[in-house]
């Protein structure tokens, strides 16, 4: 019995967010398609995260993931910026949960170890990496779309593992989940 699976990667961003597919067929994986999303045009933030559910749903109505691997927004320098990073993580995440789809999170360094072995690992490394693993021609000029092919490898490898990562298969599995936070 071949079971087959469709797991759509996402690296979510306010200027660049990137994305990337693999079609999963028994224990492989295959390249489906990475692309970004530039959102530098526009200067309103609120309408950069319309843009970001917009083309998150009509990902998922094309090619019909079974499910959604995510990167987690992670702490830089400045607050500000992990903050329109969580929005934009949670519109994508939204966009998902409102089709129904499992969403899984990981962080950058799960990521990365889960492509190269090393959770240091460089954006360049990991898309070489990539590159070699799914046999891919070219990488493109930015690498948001190489991050969010990874989010979907990293799935790949994790699969049946989520040590590391948060999964919600829908609201109900988030307030199961989260009992304890519930008022009552």
């Amino acid at each position: 019995m071949i079971t087959e699976k469709i797991i759509l990667g996402i690296d979510p961003g306010t200027t660049i967010m990137g994305f990337g597919l693999i079609k999963v067929v028994g224990k492989k994986m295959e390249f489906i398609q990475m692309n970004e999303l530039q959102l530098s045009k526009y200067d309103d933030h609120y309408l950069k995260l319309k843009h970001i559910f917009e083309r998150t749903i009509e990902l998922i109505d094309t090619h019909n993931p079974d499910e959604i691997a995510i990167e987690a927004p992670f702490y830089g320098k400045n607050v500000q910026s992990m903050l329109k990073l969580g929005r934009a993580q949670g519109v994508a995440m939204a966009a998902g949960l409102s089709r129904q789809i499992p969403i899984t999170e990981y962080l950058p360094k799960k990521i990365k170890m889960a492509i190269t072995g090393n959770g240091n690992a460089s954006k360049e490394q990991v898309a070489l990496m990539l590159k070699s693993l799914l046999n891919l021609k070219s990488l493109p000029k930015n690498l948001d779309a190489t991050d969010g092919l990874a989010a979907a490898v990293c799935h790949f490898y994790n699969y049946g593992k989520i040590e590391g990562g948060i999964s919600y298969s829908g609201w109900e599995s988030f307030v199961k989940n989260n009992e304890k936070r519930i008022k009552k």
